[in-house]
């Protein structure tokens, strides 16, 4: 430097500088073998879907404040009836032992440790009981479900769920059939050699002797229906029983009608019916809809602590991430799902306090602006 003033020597930290999801992703990918990392990243068909979830955020510009004391400024709120630290839950990602050895009971602990909640798939590697269990009694889980063609065993998971704690089911109402995924076609997807699905009671041998679409296919009842499917739920159980799958504000109507708890608005990841909504686009439909009546939760394509905020100021209660998941355990077991968690919690902290909101019941659609067609900025209110 000029004028002999002392040149600043950086400090570097041992291992990789993790600073945003970007580089955990980035080292979750080189973890993975190529056909996990496929099946984990890809969405279905052409892909557009999965890559407007994280794109269509980009309309969206935040409305910072001024001098406004956020001191004591408070990120919580409550999800299935237990105060969490931040609105973020875990979703119910499946085959989360293919990212690594510990997979669901990792999710757990970390779920645990960062004060929030986390739902099970149907496909998970590990017993709910486990699951539950490694949470220590400090999360509260939701069980994931289809409608099944076997009613006992659907009967039985939805026993097991009571049995471990459960809180609430969300069925996964989006899928009749699976969604056209050329990289599972491609590479032949199948679960790899050592993985079970306890929940469903499929062993490995079962699971390798198929491919993951007719397996898929051979379980899930296709003839699933509001009017027959939503009664017998409620006949076998006293969870809450939330629609996962929902991106308009038809279907919203209907959730209300046959008395569910809630509904998340979410199109699969990306891995249904390629050419939907981004579900932050659909999501103000759906909480119009609502008109406060249920919780409107919202999955896909939130990296940021930014989108949680967006997410929450157009209506959502509540946010939930599948991938950043997976890719934290790729990275580094439950210390990488800790650390995605951090990241998130850390960016939407600062975001809050920047926009001038102390209470999560501050964020509103005032806080944000949209870009319009004629490249102008409105607000939203």
């Amino acid at each position: 430097m000029a004028g002999g003033a002392p040149v600043p020597i950086p400090v570097k930290e041992k291992g990789p500088i993790i600073l945003c999801m970007e580089d955990i992703k980035e080292i979750a990918d080189k973890n993975l073998p190529d056909v996990a990392r496929d099946f984990f990243n890809s969405g279905s068909t052409y892909q557009s879907t999965i890559a407007e979830n994280g794109s269509a955020f980009n309309k969206y510009r935040l409305r910072s404040r001024v001098l406004v004391d956020v001191a004591n400024l408070s990120t919580s709120t409550t999800c299935l009836d237990r105060k969490i630290k931040f609105p973020l839950c875990i979703s119910p990602a499946g085959l989360q032992g293919m990212a690594h050895p510990e997979g669901e009971l990792a999710t757990s602990r970390a779920c645990a440790k960062s004060g929030i909640n986390m739902a099970i798939s149907s496909f998970a590697n590990y017993p709910v009981h486990e699951i539950t269990s490694a949470g220590g009694g400090n999360v509260n889980y939701a069980m994931q479900l289809y409608m099944m063609k076997d009613r006992a065993l659907q009967e039985s998971i939805i026993k097991a769920a009571e049995d471990a704690g459960c809180k609430a089911i969300f069925l996964t109402a989006d899928s009749p059939v699976l969604g056209v995924r050329y990289n599972e076609w491609r590479n032949d997807f199948r679960t790899p050699d050592g993985l079970g699905f306890p929940v469903l009671g499929w062993t490995t041998e079962k699971i390798r002797g198929q491919t993951h679409d007719s397996g898929f296919m051979a379980f899930n009842d296709d003839s699933h229906s509001w009017a027959e499917s939503l009664p017998w739920l409620r006949s076998k159980t006293k969870m809450q029983i939330w629609i996962k799958g929902v991106l308009t504000a038809e279907d919203t109507e209907l959730a209300i009608q046959h008395g569910c708890d809630g509904i998340i608005v979410s199109n699969h990841g990306g891995r249904q019916l390629d050419g939907v909504p981004a579900t932050i686009d659909a999501l103000i439909e759906c909480v119009d809809a609502a008109k406060g009546k249920i919780p409107v939760h919202v999955d896909g394509g939130f990296r940021r602590g930014t989108d949680i905020f967006i997410a929450l100021a157009l209506g959502a209660d509540c946010v939930w991430v599948g991938r950043p998941a997976i890719w934290g355990l790729a990275y580094d077991g439950q210390t990488g799902v800790e650390k995605m968690l951090e990241l998130l919690y850390e960016d939407f902290r600062r975001c809050m306090a920047l926009c001038g909101c102390t209470n999560v019941s501050d964020i509103k659609r005032s806080c944000l602006s949209r870009m319009g067609i004629d490249g102008m900025l409105r607000r939203l209110d």
